[in-house]
């Protein structure tokens, strides 16, 4: 992928895995706290978390999350029912990836997951 704005510094990484845990809001919101202290990243704001609440296909019910930065966002997607998550952290500052991954396992209790950065 071309960079086309190598003056601005991005950083993304995009974490798969099943996880083990109960999901639900405060579940959310608790990682969003962990995840952002750990890597030391700024909200500027409350996260916005929503359900479909039984709309559409039965396999995709869960969660679409974000988290506003200071330095970008990060956003967690859930389907419930298959225990698998989706997510990426996108900041205009760099952060330690393996810290980013390593937290993101133990809070999800996921044991393999499939990551990328870009």
């Amino acid at each position: 992928m071309k960079n086309l704005a190598p003056n601005i510094t991005r950083q993304r990484l995009l974490i798969e895995g099943f996880y083990s845990i109960a999901s639900d809001e405060k579940v959310i919101e608790d990682y969003f706290n962990i995840i952002t202290t750990k890597l030391n990243l700024r909200m500027y704001g409350e996260p916005i978390i929503f359900s479909p609440s039984d709309d559409g296909k039965e396999e995709n019910q869960g969660y679409d999350a974000f988290v506003p930065l200071i330095d970008s966002g990060i956003s967690v997607y859930i389907w419930s029912n298959l225990k698998f998550l989706s997510l990426i952290i996108y900041t205009c500052k760099h952060f330690d990836e393996e810290l980013a991954m390593k937290v993101t396992k133990e809070f999800w209790g996921i044991e393999e997951v499939e990551f990328k950065s870009f």
